[in-house]
């Protein structure tokens, strides 16, 4: 895995995924471009980079979760 994942804080990643992550927050924007990308509506350019760009902290989330269960198996 990527070593600045490992070493990012935790605080950092949970902090991006609740303000990057979801704003504007009513309705959390994330939600409304997931909606869009399933109902086939997800085709400009400028909402695909807005997927992206909201959905980035919850991949980092994930990714950081996945390599810390993974480290965590190895170690037992």
């Amino acid at each position: 895995m990527i070593a600045w994942i490992r070493n990012l804080s935790w605080t950092y990643v949970i902090l991006a995924c609740l303000t990057l992550g979801l704003a504007p927050f009513i309705p959390p924007h994330i939600f409304e471009k997931l909606g869009m990308l399933f109902d086939g509506q997800l085709a400009r350019p400028i909402d695909i980079f807005d997927l992206f760009f909201h959905g980035a902290p919850w991949l980092l989330l994930l990714w950081k979760a996945g390599d810390t269960l993974v480290a965590r198996a190895k170690k037992s």
